[in-house]
């Protein structure tokens, strides 16, 4: 993958990786993935990628409300706006348990504009 950037913990372990937009778009279109957009309700509502399921990154029980919708032994792709409350769930989400997260790389402001 090109451009693809591995974001590591202290211990060295890699937490997530965040990968551009073509390669996101290659891996959920190549077979059925796990797709979460962590924006607000009212964002997702206003645009986001087709079978994302939406869950709020600013609700109280975030990481309860994933784990019960999604397979922590399978990849999670996600994505926020911009990226940056997806590289704090990605973090989250790799402490609760699910092996490979991979973040989108400018979040859905650089998907809209690849993906017009």
């Amino acid at each position: 993958m090109e451009n693809t950037q591995k974001v590591t913990a202290i211990d060295d372990q890699v937490v997530y990786e965040v990968i551009p937009v073509s390669d996101f778009k290659q891996k959920i279109e190549a077979s059925t993935v796990q797709l979460l957009d962590v924006r607000t309700p009212k964002e997702y509502d206003g645009g986001h990628i087709m079978e994302a399921v939406n869950v709020n990154y600013f609700d109280s029980t975030f990481v309860k409300m994933v784990q019960a919708k999604f397979n922590p032994d399978e990849a999670l792709y996600l994505y926020c706006r911009s990226g940056k409350r997806s590289a704090k769930s990605s973090k989250l989400l790799q402490e609760a348990g699910f092996k490979k997260v991979y973040d989108l790389k400018g979040g859905y402001l650089a998907w809209s504009a690849e993906n017009k």
